[in-house]
């Protein structure tokens, strides 16, 4: 660590504020910029003003991390329902291996990895929080993933810089939705995976029950290497499978266990598991069953190979256990994670395209020190003090301190200066990074989530996560001018982070609409845009964008005339209407022969329709899906003109609508609701009673995916109803589907209302 300035004030003096003799010059005051200060070789009194000022003037520009081969390093998601434990558990991990001076809790709000304001707040994973150890000269990549329903696409977003990953369930609970729904992303990258059992030391903590609710989800491979010491209070360590021996920790202690011999009590129990593991190793190896069949068991060191190999390939997934907030467990974990799961470099290659966006030929590239560089861009960070962060995974290559690569997405040069790894929110300084690792960069031009960047002359595209779309949507309303002024930049800078994210303006309300993954990821952005960038929003439920259409023909005459002692106005259009199918929208043709209107009129024809299918003829909403035929009309050489003509195709199609048996449509959402199998029926029966129809459901595991669609009108509260029925353990996704029309007594109450609030008078009056 090195101190940006020299201190000249005596340090036995305690300056004041405004004293500058001994101040350090404050390099930032976000959250990425400051810095925690270890092995300061500094004196000052304890009560000295200029600790907390040392503390944001220093960096770690003179304290470099050594770069590690990819060999030497794990790239680990931390994933799992929410309130498992995964960011207590990264904490654990954390401090057995030295990297903190002490055992943070989130209870307390000073985890590494949930280090914003929000999620200290609210206690819970907002977004992925990326933290590395050192162990067993391994550097260990950890990403702690959230595991609320509302943000778990964050963790999918996250998974693309994984090579493993730490599934926890807890002790009680077991298998939950979130679980099975991370399993499904892992599988979809094709990551090998392995359990932890979390929180063994709580109340109906039951290791025999999470297991067998694990088999049940994921099948026979799901295979103990841990069996608890104890559960509940009782709970003091574990028995290593592999090596066979007993590991007891002390509860809060520095996360070292003590070795022993395994329990005299739960020797069989241990035997047996040990046998089922040798076996499930054995099994998907000839060489090694050949070895069981001829000594009936495996000695360690071939087990140990084995199993890693089994673990790689995905023929045996393994079940550890652990209290992350006693620190009991994590040492074992470690010494798995670096023993037990792949380095970057087991793909071998990677799989890009030689377009953007999927498209253009496949193309493979060698995770190798050796190969052309190239990075993927996973994650941003935007400071208020640091600018835009960029978190990126070397996917080849290795990247230089101050290197100049080719953002092949933007077609843009970016020079990475100041190259970087994060723990949390505190950067280290780097010299480079090799194949596999996972480093960040600030203040790239042009760069975002999803970008690739390499070598100009060997460009990839790597695929992006792909994101479901927002399920909720509220309508937001700037409290004061100013804050009409900012909302859009500020919008985007949070966009700019969070793909789940959409803000627009509907066209036909006029309302600004923030959409997301649900209402608790909304109120967290109304949040941000307070305390960050002092936007104050009021949210409202959005307006639904209701249409109206005709369902049968009509033949009007529209006619312009006035007279006022000058020269007057005059136009006759004579109109055809009739229906159209869903989704065409307005179409206007132009029938017109022998000259009955002049060619130069027949525009403003059209534009005075459309504009009067724009206002809506029932209660303001837009009339679409119909066609309008201009076949007739009349003009006078003096008195048309183009205003004329123009009221005339107003009037022509609100004769028509008259006669048209005009009705109003409402938005057809497809709806899929992933809850477990106790709660279809409520499902099912809420469902039907929102005017929805179910087209099916689809069983995964213990869980069931159940499929329909309903109005928009009718979903607007959806999420905190299906939250309240399902105790927050189901989720759902929706999109828009099409239009239909609205039942003819609720049409009514819809347009007398839409009248009444927007003074719509029963008959427009004659321009």
């Amino acid at each position: 660590m090195v101190i940006q300035e020299e201190l000249k004030a005596d340090p036995s003096s305690r300056p004041s504020r405004d004293d500058k003799r001994g101040a350090c010059r404050v390099i930032g005051e976000g959250p990425l910029s400051s810095a925690i200060i270890r092995n300061f070789d500094i004196t000052l009194p304890a009560d000295s003003c200029l600790l907390p000022r040392i503390r944001i003037a220093a960096h770690n520009q003179g304290n470099r991390m050594k770069a590690y081969a990819g060999d030497a390093i794990r790239n680990v998601a931390v994933l799992g329902h929410s309130n498992t434990g995964k960011t207590q558990l990264t904490s654990a991990l954390l401090f057995t291996a030295g990297m903190t001076p002490k055992l943070t809790k989130v209870a307390e709000g000073n985890t590494i990895t949930d280090w914003d304001d929000e999620e200290i707040a609210k206690k819970i994973s907002i977004s992925t929080g990326v933290a590395y150890a050192e162990w067993q000269n391994t550097k260990i990549n950890l990403l702690d993933t959230p595991g609320d329903s509302t943000f778990v696409n964050e963790s999918k977003a996250s998974l693309i810089a994984a090579d493993s990953a730490l599934i926890l369930v807890d002790a009680a609970a077991g298998v939950q939705v979130v679980t099975e729904k991370v399993w499904d992303y892992a599988t979809e990258y094709d990551i090998p995976r392995a359990f932890v059992v979390n929180w063994m030391d709580r109340e109906h903590a039951d290791f025999a029950r999470a297991l067998s609710s694990l088999e049940q989800a994921f099948g026979r491979k799901v295979v103990p290497v841990h069996l608890p010491i104890g559960q509940e209070k009782s709970f003091r360590g574990l028995v290593d499978l592999v090596a066979m021996k007993a590991h007891v920790y002390s509860p809060g202690g520095d996360g070292k266990a003590k070795i022993e011999d395994i329990p005299a009590d739960m020797a069989e129990e241990a035997d047996a598991a040990h046998a089922k593991l040798v076996e499930m190793v054995a099994e998907g190896d000839d060489t090694l069953m050949e070895e069981f069949f001829d000594k009936g068991t495996l000695p360690e060191a071939d087990l140990r190979e084995g199993l890693h190999q089994a673990i790689m390939s995905e023929k045996v997934f393994p079940v550890m256990v652990s209290s992350a907030f006693n620190n009991a467990g994590s040492e074992a974990i470690l010494n798995f994670i670096a023993g037990m799961l792949p380095s970057p470099l087991y793909h071998g290659k990677l799989k890009g395209t030689s377009e953007a966006g999927g498209k253009g030929n496949e193309t493979e590239r060698a995770i190798a020190d050796t190969a052309p560089v190239s990075a993927f861009v996973f994650k941003t960070v935007v400071d208020m003090f640091a600018g835009r962060i960029s978190f990126f995974k070397v996917m080849s290559g290795v990247v230089k301190n101050d290197a100049t690569l080719q953002n092949y997405n933007r077609n843009s040069a970016e020079r990475f200066q100041h190259l970087q790894v994060m723990q949390g929110k505190t950067p280290t300084a780097v010299p480079e990074l090799h194949a596999g690792d996972i480093g960040a960069v600030a203040k790239l031009k042009d760069t975002f989530t999803g970008d690739t960047l390499g070598d100009k002359t060997a460009s990839i595209f790597y695929r992006t996560a792909r994101i479901p779309e927002p399920s909720i949507t509220f309508a937001v309303e700037p409290k004061t001018r100013a804050d009409e002024d900012k909302i859009g930049q500020s919008i985007h800078k949070l966009m700019e982070e969070d793909l789940a994210l959409r803000f627009s303006r509907d066209p036909q309300t006029k309302e600004f609409l923030l959409s997301g993954a649900g209402q608790k990821h909304i109120e967290v952005v109304v949040s941000k845009l307070h305390n960050r960038y002092h936007v104050d929003l009021t949210l409202k439920p959005p307006k639904v964008p209701y249409r109206e259409t005709i369902r049968g023909k009509a033949d009007a005459e529209g006619k312009h005339k006035k007279q006022t002692g000058g020269r007057g106005q005059f136009g006759v259009a004579r109109v055809r209407m009739e229906p159209l199918v869903r989704g065409t929208g307005v179409e206007f043709v132009d029938d017109i022969f022998g000259g009955a209107i002049p060619r130069n009129f027949i525009p403003a024809v059209e534009k005075g329709l459309r504009d009067a299918a724009e206002r809506g003829f029932l209660a303001g909403f837009p009339v679409t899906d119909f066609r309008a035929v201009l076949y007739d009309g009349k003009y006078h050489d003096v008195d048309s003109s183009e205003l004329a003509f123009k009221l005339a195709g107003s009037k022509a199609f609100r004769e028509c609508m008259k006669m048209a048996r005009a009705a109003l449509l409402e938005p057809i959402m497809n709806i899929e609701v992933y809850a477990p199998e106790q709660f279809l029926g409520d499902i099912v029966g809420d469902l039907s009673g929102r005017r929805g129809r179910v087209s099916g459901n689809e069983t995964r595991g213990s869980n069931v995916i159940v499929k329909g669609q309903a109005p928009l009108a009718e979903l607007l509260s959806y999420a905190n109803t299906l939250t309240s029925m399902t105790q927050g353990r189901a989720s759902y996704t929706m999109e828009f589907s099409h239009y239909d029309y609205v039942p003819g007594e609720l049409a009514q109450k819809i347009i007398d209302l839409a009248k009444k609030e927007r003074g719509i008078p029963e008959e427009e009056e004659e321009e």
